[in-house]
């Protein structure tokens, strides 16, 4: 039952976080990139915290939590909220989706010295086949577009592997290292000190042009901070708790398949062979990496 449960918390999070690349991108039309982060997450802390006070949670950790709550929020919260959006200045959404999650390879690698999952040879295959389907994705675009336009892109593909291996190294982190709390709680925490640097850089440096949002920014802002942080990051951790790790990290490939799709869908990026190769070479990396954390 746990098992089937874990599996159900890791579909949640895919369907809220594989929507989220294609609204992130409409989102990025009308706010600027840290600004909009700022609110959706002031919302959803306050929305977790005033549920949990509801439920009698204890809302503060033990004094010696503080410092695994802290680098827990850097590695999940800030990957995706400081580093991801940068990304999307360069990419289209469904390019940035299938790079950032080659996590479960990143993640499977890292397990061996920080959990004792020792790599086998499926786990190694998988990590070549999952980096042959990142290499095709944007080798493709010397086919398709002038070389400018591809030694453009670069930048994003950095950012957004920078994110792919942060957010690896939080799923190795908060299996090694629990935080003894509430989910609620828990997860408002991590939002406090993996926001933080947004914070710093959207009063800094941002203005947002308040008459220039629309009715479909606003509504894509309440599904930043409802979804796709509320709910995507409980069912995470939820599931992160009921499964092993690498187990966890590859089923969250289904991330970028719904990604891919609804970007194609919704913003009429680019849907062709090879976003479907890439995504099929991704996918078989994780699959055999899978098969690896079976035998290991």
């Amino acid at each position: 039952m746990r098992l089937n449960a874990g599996y159900g918390y890791l579909l949640v999070t895919a369907l809220a976080w594989g929507l989220n690349w294609p609204v992130m991108k409409l989102l990025m039309r009308e706010w600027p990139p840290f600004s909009f982060r700022i609110l959706a997450g002031a919302g959803a802390i306050l929305l977790l915290l005033g549920i949990a006070r509801w439920q009698g949670d204890a809302l503060l950790p033990r004094r010696d939590q503080w410092g695994r709550l802290a680098v827990a929020g850097f590695l999940n919260v800030s990957a995706w909220s400081v580093v991801a959006p940068l990304s999307l200045f360069w990419l289209d959404a469904s390019e940035a989706a299938i790079i950032a999650y080659t996590m479960p390879v990143w993640a499977t690698i890292l397990a061996w010295p920080f959990l004792g999952e020792r790599p086998t040879w499926p786990r190694i295959a998988g990590l070549v086949l999952g980096l042959c389907g990142v290499t095709l994705l944007m080798g493709g675009q010397l086919l398709s577009v002038p070389a400018a336009e591809v030694w453009a892109k670069l930048p994003g593909a950095g950012f957004i592997m920078l994110t792919a291996l942060m957010f690896a190294s939080g799923t190795v982190f908060t299996k090694r290292f629990p935080v003894a709390m509430p989910a609620l709680p828990l997860v408002a925490w991590q939002l406090v000190f993996g926001l933080s640097p947004v914070v710093v850089i959207g009063l800094g440096f941002e203005t947002v042009n308040w008459a220039g949002i629309t009715a479909l920014g606003w509504g894509c802002l309440v599904y930043v901070g409802g979804v796709a942080q509320v709910l995507a990051y409980l069912a995470w951790f939820r599931a992160l708790k009921r499964l092993p790790a690498s187990t966890a990290a590859i089923g969250s490939l289904l991330v970028p398949v719904i990604g891919v799709v609804s970007s194609g869908l919704w913003l009429g990026e680019p849907l062709g062979a090879r976003h479907f190769a890439s995504l099929a070479l991704t996918l078989g990396g994780v699959m055999l990496a899978a098969q690896g954390s079976r035998q290991g």
